[in-house]
């Protein structure tokens, strides 16, 4: 499985389609997998919700959103690849929109797909790269549609259309341009409205850094900006990151019942997708849904209220001295696979600034993950360079942090074969996949110069987990 598709609320439930190779745990021709919750923690399996078994998508399904239409159904938009043969003999392939109606549990393809073909592509604008289309409906009651694009000049760009009901559509304008400076093929739009501001969530590939920013390549950027309905335009204020680990990408959002804006992203990197035993009958993962907010101009991100009716048997611990003399040490209870906790890491003596301090997690005698801090730069790292990979092209992310006293608030959630780090109250994640095996439960601390810590940590209980009926 790879991105996350057409995740909305809809009939009392949150529904999760994903990109899906049913019959290998390698990328292949390209389904729609579905599971729905009530929670977003306990999840139900469906069938399939869409093959690529058609003329228009017979060479995949690819990533789109859903929403709820004017007659109650589930309304799904994605992209059908097609494989189209060339005056001399070459094939090529063309992404166009497609559309699936259902009620939650089947759904059926609209018979006159696609809904946005390659003719409807503005002149300048490639038919291999048109593709993740973000439906919305707007106050005037006309569907908007976003699509991640790329230029004749091999920069991305995300394209607007408008339709009154969802099946016909027009082009309006470049919805947000770039100039170059964000990489090239745009990929998996979102946009929405949150705390006054309008957000544009996409997906550059092959972008290049700047400082700690945009450090993988392909990199998920928030933009924040305002947006004017009436002349269907977004304006650009801010950009940065959503997540400065290893293993994030291409997340979608979705509203729930109570208000709430949720994201859930593809927990791996393009660069290791393939760096996985072969034999293994599995492959891919979400990352934890997370509740957004934008705050100074920023998006912070929080693991969902629901997961702590999940903690159990909590261990606590305050005060811990850290320092070269003591070395590394454990705390009693502190150790796990699926548990949540958080640190607080301070300096000893203000005028006497700690250079390091290492928290190691996934740890037996030969493996470990750690979490670094350096007080002196404001800087953390998520390092895996010994957690039992074995091709793995990247191992570390680095992020500057803006406390600029040596003090970090950390949570982390550690889910098995993964770490999800929320720092400063959510202002910034690294997330990372952790391929050690489960036995490796330790946990442990060092510091270089002397911190002082809390530590309180919690079980996830597994038995909470199930899936409900």
């Amino acid at each position: 499985m790879n991105d996350p598709n057409g995740f909305s609320y809809y009939n009392g439930l949150f529904h999760m389609f994903y990109q899906y190779h049913p019959y290998n745990a390698v990328w292949g021709p390209m389904h729609w997998g579905h599971a729905v919750s009530k929670d977003l923690l306990r999840w139900e399996y469906k069938p399939v919700a869409l093959a690529p078994d058609e003329f228009y998508d017979s060479f995949g399904c690819f990533s789109g959103t859903a929403i709820e239409d004017e007659d109650g159904n589930h309304f799904l938009i994605y992209t059908g690849v097609m494989s189209r043969t060339q005056a001399d003999g070459t094939k090529k392939e063309y992404q166009q929109q497609c559309v699936a109606i259902g009620d939650g549990e089947n759904y059926t393809k609209y018979e006159s797909n696609p809904v946005i073909s390659t003719s409807q592509i503005p002149e300048g604008f490639s038919v291999l790269d048109f593709r993740d289309p973000k439906i919305w409906k707007g106050t005037d009651g006309d569907y908007r549609c976003i699509i991640g694009a790329k230029d004749k000049d091999d920069k991305g760009q995300i394209l607007q259309y408008r339709s009154k009901d969802g099946f016909h559509w027009r082009f309006v304008n470049v919805f947000v341009g770039n100039d170059g400076n964000y990489g090239k093929m745009w990929e998996c739009p979102d946009f929405f409205l949150l705390d006054g501001k309008a957000v544009v969530i996409v997906n550059p590939q092959n972008m290049l850094a700047e400082g700690f920013e945009y450090n993988n390549g392909n990199n998920t950027l928030c933009i924040i900006g305002d947006y004017d309905e009436g002349t269907d335009t977004f304006i650009p204020q801010i950009c940065h990151s959503i997540d400065y680990g290893i293993d994030f990408y291409a997340p979608e959002t979705a509203e729930g019942s109570d208000g709430r804006r949720i994201l859930i992203g593809w927990m791996q990197n393009w660069d290791n997708s393939s760096e996985h035993d072969i034999h293994d009958p599995y492959f891919g993962q979400m990352s934890l849904p997370r509740e957004i907010r934008i705050i100074d101009d920023r998006l912070y991100q929080f693991p969902i209220k629901e997961l702590e009716a999940l903690r159990r048997d909590c261990v606590e611990y305050r005060d811990v001295l850290l320092d070269d003399e003591t070395g590394e040490i454990v705390l009693k209870g502190i150790e796990g696979r699926t548990i949540d906790f958080e640190v607080e890491i301070y300096p000893d003596d203000i005028d006497d600034m700690y250079d390091k301090v290492t928290i190691s997690m996934a740890k037996n005698d030969t493996f470990h993950t750690d979490f670094i801090f350096r007080p002196r730069e404001s800087v953390v790292k998520i390092d895996r360079e010994f957690s039992e990979s074995r091709r793995a092209p990247v191992y570390q992310r680095e992020a500057e942090i803006s406390n600029k006293e040596g003090i970090l608030k950390a949570r982390f959630i550690l889910d098995r074969y993964s770490v999800e780090v929320f720092i400063e109250d959510g202002r910034q994640v690294m997330t990372a996949t952790i391929p050690t095996e489960l036995d490796a439960q330790g946990i442990s601390f060092a510091a270089i110069g002397k911190a002082k810590m809390n530590v309180v940590k919690y079980i996830l209980h597994e038995d909470e987990l199930c899936l409900y009926s």
